[in-house]
C-alpha cells in the first residue's frame, strides 16, 4: 500500500485585512412603516434599527462582494493572485449554480483559485473564517478570501410586519493567511435543526413554479422564539469560544455579535457580564440585519472609527436560520 504525502501548512492563521461595502441608498424607518402599519418608535423599540441600506439595481451580490474584497485585499497588502481559495457566505445569490464565488474570484484576478459558496445564513461568515483558518494551517491554501454578502431585499416581503423593517443588503470580506502567532481561536459551532422553521424561506421553489405565481419566495421569521434562543443560548456559545481560546472576559477588547437586533446584543452582553470597557458593535442601528455580511460590516466599521484597534482581542458570535451558529475569538488586523 502506498504512503500518501501530506501537505504542510502554516503553524498559525490570522485575519490579515477586513473590508466592506455599504449600498448607497439609506432607507429610514419612515419609508417602511406605512406598508406594515407601524411607526419609527415601534421599530426602534423592537430592534434598535433607525435606518438600513438597500441595494440599487446595479448593486448586485457579485458587485458588492468584489468591492468589499478589494478593500480587504488592499488592507491586507495581498495581491489577488496570492489568493488560493474564495469562500462566499450568502443565501441571496439567486442562481442555484454555479457558485457566485467563481465569478468573484475571476473578476478579482485570482489565479484559478478554488471557489465555492456556503449556506449557513447569518452564521455563514464565521463558518467561512473557521474553514479558512483550517485550510491555511493544513496547507490546503496559503491565503483565503472569506466574503459575507447579501441582497436580502430580493426576497423580502415589504408587507410582512415581522421582517420588512429588519433585513437589508451589503457585503463584508476578510483575508485569512499565515501568521507568526495564533490569530483565530478554535471555533464553537453547531445547529439546532429542531427549530428549523423559526427562520426560513417561506415558499419552496417547486411550489412557486407549480402555482404559476411569479412572486419571489420570501423570508419569514418567528421573532419571539428567535429572540429568546439567541439572547441566552448564544451568550453561552460566546463564553465557550472564549474558554476554548484561553481568553478571559477581562482580556476581551471587542465584542462583534451578529447584528440581528439591538435588544439581543444587549441581552448577550448582560448575560456574559462584559466589562464596560469592552467595545460592542452596534451597526444594526444604521445597517439593519444583513445576515452573512453583518459581522464583517460591523467589524470594519469599528476599525474605521477607531473602536477596534490592530492587535485587539475580539469575540465574534453569529447565529441565524437553521438554527445555525458559530463563534470564535480573533485578533483584530
Amino acid at each position: 500500500m502506498a504512503t500518501l504525502l501530506q501537505s504542510q501548512g502554516a503553524q498559525h492563521a490570522a485575519i490579515l485585512g477586513v473590508g466592506s461595502y455599504r449600498p448607497a441608498r439609506v432607507v429610514p424607518n419612515s419609508e417602511v412603516v406605512d406598508a406594515i402599519d407601524s411607526s419609527d418608535e415601534w421599530i426602534q423599540q423592537r430592534s434598535g434599527i433607525k435606518t438600513r441600506r438597500w441595494a440599487g439595481p446595479e448593486e448586485s451580490v457579485q458587485m458588492m462582494a468584489v468591492a468589499a474584497a478589494r478593500k480587504a485585499l488592499d488592507r491586507a497588502g495581498i495581491d489577488p493572485r496570492q489568493i488560493d481559495t474564495v469562500v462566499v457566505a450568502t443565501v441571496s445569490h439567486m442562481l442555484q449554480t454555479p457558485a457566485v464565488a467563481t465569478a468573484i474570484a475571476h473578476e478579482l484576478g485570482t489565479d484559478q483559485a478554488a471557489a465555492f459558496d456556503i449556506s449557513a445564513a447569518c452564521a455563514g461568515f464565521c463558518h467561512g473564517v473557521s474553514m479558512a483558518a483550517d485550510f491555511v494551517r493544513a496547507g490546503s491554501a496559503g491565503h483565503v478570501l472569506v466574503i459575507g454578502v447579501e441582497r436580502l431585499t430580493d426576497i423580502l416581503d415589504l408587507h410582512d410586519r415581522g421582517t420588512a423593517f429588519i433585513f437589508a443588503d451589503g457585503a463584508g470580506a476578510a483575508v485569512v493567511g499565515p501568521s507568526d502567532t495564533p490569530g483565530i481561536g478554535p471555533v464553537v459551532w453547531g445547529s439546532d435543526g429542531e427549530q428549523f422553521d423559526l427562520i426560513r424561506q417561506r415558499e419552496d421553489w417547486r411550489d412557486v413554479v407549480a402555482s404559476g405565481d411569479p412572486v419571489m419566495p420570501h423570508l419569514v421569521m418567528q421573532g419571539n422564539p428567535v429572540f429568546r434562543w439567541a439572547s441566552f443560548a448564544m451568550a453561552k456559545i460566546g463564553q465557550q469560544a472564549l474558554d476554548r481560546a484561553g481568553v478571559s472576559i477581562d482580556e476581551l477588547d471587542v465584542f462583534v455579535p451578529h447584528q440581528a437586533n439591538m435588544r439581543i446584543i444587549d441581552a448577550m452582553a448582560r448575560s456574559m457580564k462584559l466589562p464596560p470597557r469592552v467595545k460592542i458593535a452596534r451597526d444594526i442601528a444604521e445597517m439593519g440585519n444583513t445576515s452573512a455580511a453583518s459581522i464583517p460590516l460591523a467589524l470594519d466599521r469599528m476599525i474605521d472609527e477607531g473602536e477596534a484597534r490592530s492587535g485587539d482581542t475580539a469575540l465574534l458570535v453569529a447565529f441565524g436560520a437553521g438554527l445555525a451558529y458559530a463563534a470564535q475569538v480573533v485578533t483584530v488586523p
